[in-house]
């Protein structure tokens, strides 16, 4: 087969229609890693003729089975079956007798298991270098640190030698190796790929990972992977979302000057400031917030009760061989130690706190844009410092599981130093596929190669849009977000998309009766009209109908026309309303009234 073929699914998906073998594959992913001559970056590499008798059990070319003859690797803290998992640690090893869920479904669909990558040890770190098997090497620039604590996991997809790999993600391990090899990191919310048979790091706040050269095949595996698993306490019965467009302008929150960090890299911030303005050229909406509640919820990950988790895997072990864990590895995780079962619910109420502090900024977009990471280090940095270079890379991943989300890491363009480029966009849970179709974006914009391939990123191919089962619907009084029936639209399941105001041919009435107070508006010519502020929720349209059976004469729902030109449904007031009213249509805004009427009570 050609030695140039890239290895991503479209690319081999039309080999094996054409005639090339599964088994052509095999020799060409050992001919490629004999190239890259880096035995840091598996732990078990599979024997070159048993996968190509897996290969040759395939049969013919199978378009059916989604993943027919793809090469995979997967971290090795996910189980295998007959290849010991070793989570970095000989003393820990053991051999599992059968796959973990994700791999027995990502078998099932004919994918290629290759080998199993190495890793920081017991997946904790974000670096890459914390293992007694040696550290693999940046598949970028040697220089550099690989990332971690899938770091095997990301520089073998950075090399291009197999289509997609496993990882997993506490605290940015399938993130940040993405960043930092220039590929994808898909990190989906938590439950939707089963933990079974995988070492934990952090039981409750971690998930199987997959790292990728483009976002469609990393999503790919994923629909794969993905599954309702009973035998998970921590699995989830999650609907599968196919990718499409978003049927609506974005509002995506990004830091704000005071709280964004780059530890001093002006690179960096340049790449993403240009990063953001390309969301922004697409139609976005962008909202800088303070980061600082998102920041206090990550210091939580390592400073908090939930470094005990990480204790209880290797409590046995410390307690017969502590020598056997590595240093640096053995001071995080000891820290748990000097906790108490007060201290770890102190922490959740702690957590729980700042949640709360983080709802209306987070309630506000749509989703998050954030660096990936915020600077690079490289080899001989971690030498020196191996915790603060650590702890920065988890600047914007850290707080991500904790609050729930799901998350896509990127490339973009290289910077002006030709490192690569990369953001993260992060959501709630279950909206996967929201942000995978917004990283896709970033593949048809910034021109750039997969990894450290010679090939230049595909052009996605343009998605379906979804058709939408939401509502938009123009508030302006006391449905407003604070005021006394906002619980109205939040009970229904409605979320805030923006603050806008009406085209400029409105009257605004405060009328009479009450309480609540209550404004009416209505449409009109002539010269005593104007614009009136707005704030515009999506509701479902299951909840559509018990809304408008709430609403009392005489108002009502009708069109509104927006100042930008576009028109959403909304309340209107009929003239008959309008008996005993005061105009208030100068103020144009429902809060300026209500704060006129504080003035003189």
């Amino acid at each position: 087969m050609p030695s140039h073929l890239p290895f991503t699914l479209s690319a081999l998906r039309e080999a094996y229609a054409a005639g090339t073998s599964p088994v052509d594959v095999i020799d060409e992913i050992f001919a490629r890693l004999d190239l890259v001559n880096d035995p840091g970056i598996f732990i078990h590499l599979r024997d070159r003729e048993s996968l190509r008798v897996e290969a040759t059990a395939l049969g013919a070319y199978n378009p059916d089975m989604p993943l027919w003859g793809i090469p995979f690797a997967a971290k090795d803290n996910i189980d295998v079956a007959g290849i010991e998992t070793t989570a970095a640690c000989p003393a820990y090893a053991y051999k599992p007798t059968k796959d973990a869920f994700v791999i027995a479904n990502l078998r099932a669909a004919g994918a290629l298991m290759i080998g199993k990558t190495n890793l920081d040890q017991f997946a904790t770190g974000l670096v890459g270098v914390r293992t007694p098997y040696g550290a693999p090497l940046n598949a970028v620039d040697p220089e550099i640190v690989p990332g971690g604590s899938s770091g095997g996991s990301g520089v073998i997809v950075g090399h291009g030698i197999v289509t997609f790999s496993l990882g997993t993600d506490t605290a940015g391990s399938g993130r940040v190796p993405a960043a930092l090899n220039n590929i994808v990191g898909l990190k989906p919310t938590l439950g939707a790929i089963s933990a079974s048979g995988v070492v934990p790091a952090c039981r409750s706040t971690e998930t199987v990972s997959i790292f990728a050269l483009t976002v469609d095949d990393a999503y790919a595996a994923f629909e794969v992977a993905r599954g309702f698993d009973p035998a998970d306490a921590y699995s989830k019965p999650l609907a599968h979302e196919p990718l499409a467009a978003p049927t609506k302008p974005l509002r995506i929150g990004v830091p704000d000057a005071t709280t964004i960090e780059f530890f001093g890299d002006t690179i960096q911030q340049a790449a993403f400031d240009r990063d953001v303005a390309l969301l922004k050229a697409g139609g976005a909406e962008i909202e800088y917030v303070d980061f600082e509640p998102l920041y206090a919820i990550a210091r939580m990950l390592y400073e908090g009760a939930w470094v005990a988790e990480r204790y209880t895997v290797i409590e046995d072990l410390l307690k017969t061989d502590p020598g056997a864990i590595h240093p640096v590895t053995k001071q995080i995780i000891t820290h748990a130690e000097s906790m108490s079962a007060a201290d770890a619910f102190r922490g959740m109420y702690r957590l729980a706190e700042l949640k709360r502090a983080a709802e209306p900024m987070l309630d506000g977009v749509d989703l998050l844009c954030v660096p990936t990471i915020p600077t690079f280090y490289t080899v001989a940095d971690l030498a020196v410092d191996p915790v603060t270079p650590n702890s920065n890379n988890g600047t914007y991943t850290n707080f991500v599981n904790l609050l729930d989300m799901c998350g896509i890491a990127v490339p973009t363009a290289p910077r002006s130093d030709s490192r690569p480029g990369s953001v993260t966009l992060l959501a709630g849970a279950g909206q996967d596929a929201l942000i995978a179709a917004v990283a896709r974006g970033f593949e048809a914009d910034c021109a750039r190669r997969m990894g450290a391939t010679s090939h230049p990123i595909p052009t996605p191919a343009a998605l379906p849009e979804q058709p939408s089962d939401q509502i938009e619907l123009a508030v302006c009084g006391a449905h407003m977000t604070g005021l006394p029936l906002n619980w109205q639209l939040t009970d229904l399941g409605a979320t805030f998309i923006r603050k806008t105001r009406t085209a400029p041919d409105y009257k605004f009435y405060a009328l009479a009766g009450g309480p609540p107070a209550r404004p009416g508006l209505v449409r009109a010519e002539g010269p005593d009209t104007g614009s009136v502020a707005v704030e515009v929720w999506s509701l479902p349209k299951t909840g559509f109908g018990t809304f408008m059976a709430g609403i009392p004469a005489p108002l009502g729902i009708g069109t509104i026309a927006l100042s930008d030109g576009s028109v959403v449904k909304g309340f209107i007031c009929e003239a008959s309303g309008l008996k005993g009213a005061t105009d208030i249509t100068q103020l144009g805004d429902w809060r300026a009234f209500l704060a006129q009427e504080a003035v003189t009570a």
